[in-house]
């Protein structure tokens, strides 16, 4: 089982995932509650890739009936942390 994980290391795991799939993007404008996949104009091999990232530095299985609930920085976190 993972670590429990904080907030603000949730919100750390989430960026770093994002930045693996969309390199340079620019995460400061992104409101926490813009979808990830419009707001960056993810694909869905991208966001695959930030689901697979996001799950590798986790340790928590993300399975594809949790995506809608990868949609937001808020969500994810929320998501991240309920593992807690």
């Amino acid at each position: 089982m993972p670590q429990p994980t904080t907030p603000q290391h949730a919100r750390g795991l989430v960026r770093d995932a994002l930045l693996k799939a969309m390199p340079g993007a620019d995460l400061d404008e992104l409101d926490d509650h813009e979808d990830f996949r419009d707001a960056l104009e993810l694909d869905s091999l991208d966001f695959l890739t930030f689901v697979e990232t996001l799950g590798n530095a986790s340790g928590i299985r993300i399975d594809e009936e949790d995506y809608d609930k990868l949609t937001t920085m808020d969500s994810a976190v929320d998501f991240l942390t309920s593992w807690s």
